[in-house]
């Protein structure tokens, strides 16, 4: 069956274009107070070194709630320290968070353009992706104690590419498979937050061995890169947030969705400016009280109108 919607796998190679602005590692400063930068390598792989940035305030060694992002860029491109993202980890941070940024490899770098028939690169680029996930995970539950990590709350939160990412980390997890394997047994994430996210399932749509984190999904109706539904073909699909938060409420799964009325893929990044409060709502009755809530946002701003178009060169690809 084909979509209706004609959004297709492969135009997720045109995220690149919003994620090119990148920042100096150091101190951030917010609201005259400073927030530290630490730097540690977590895995050596073919493809060369992958680090992680762990932003904190106080000691490092103070035992705190951590926010694991994960960036966007269509994985092609993309850097864990985007400017693009300081408004967000400073309010995590003023808010008594560690956020931890972390590399992966970009899959997509270099290989075959993916097609509807031919998704083989992607869900390679995506695997590859979780995987690195899975190895800073068990790089912070390891040295959880001098890095001052809350093993039992750390929780997942992307953009456009790594948000795909970190529902797959959370969907790999909970479903066992033998990507996760390399995560202890007990350990689950304990939410997870995504900017204009999907998943990828070569076996229909997708399903939970056991309930998922508490989930909150951002996306504008209007997406023409990752799909706001589903783009589907025979047993395989991409599934977007309004497709999830169907799942989820179908199977008692707390969630909360918010989407944008006739926007597109400026929700990858409008909610870490805009919707701060909302976030840090969501973190603390959904995770903290353990909340059992189903909430749907149905949101339009009839003054605001799309400002991400692809550019011609790439329309022809």
């Amino acid at each position: 069956m084909m979509p209706n919607n004609k959004v297709y796998p492969l135009s997720l190679l045109f995220l690149t274009l919003l994620f090119s602005s990148l920042s100096s590692i150091g101190q951030i400063v917010l609201k005259d107070k400073k927030y530290h930068v630490d730097t540690k390598i977590f895995s050596q792989t073919d493809s060369g070194t992958l680090k992680l940035d762990i932003y904190y305030s106080g000691k490092i060694t103070e035992t705190k709630p951590t926010i694991l992002f994960v960036f966007g860029g269509g994985f092609v491109m993309g850097h864990r320290d985007s400017k693009l993202f300081d408004q967000y980890f400073n309010t995590l941070i003023a808010h008594n968070f560690k956020v931890v940024s972390v590399d992966y490899r970009l899959g997509l770098k270099g290989k075959k353009f993916p097609s509807p028939f031919n998704t083989a690169n992607l869900k390679a680029a995506i695997d590859t992706a979780t995987t690195d996930v899975f190895d800073a995970t068990a790089y912070l539950i390891k040295n959880a104690k001098e890095l001052g990590i809350d093993t039992a709350m750390i929780i997942l939160s992307g953009s456009s590419a790594g948000a795909i990412t970190a529902l797959h980390a959370d969907y790999n997890k909970r479903n066992a498979t033998a990507l996760s394997a390399k995560l202890p047994p007990h350990f689950q994430y304990k939410g997870v937050i995504s900017f204009a996210g999907a998943i990828l399932s070569y076996h229909g749509a997708p399903k939970y061995a056991m309930p998922p984190a508490p989930t909150m999904l951002f996306h504008g109706t209007a997406d023409k890169l990752v799909p706001y539904n589903k783009v589907r073909l025979l047993n395989r699909g991409f599934f977007g947030s309004k497709y999830l938060a169907r799942t989820f409420r179908k199977n008692g799964y707390p969630y909360y969705f918010q989407y944008v009325q006739d926007m597109g893929h400026e929700i990858a990044g409008s909610p870490m400016v805009e919707n701060l409060p909302d976030i840090l709502w969501f973190i603390e009755n959904y995770i903290i009280k353990k909340k059992h809530y189903f909430m749907e946002v149905d949101f339009k701003d009839a003054d605001k109108k799309p400002t991400f178009s692809i550019p011609p060169a790439l329309k022809k690809r």
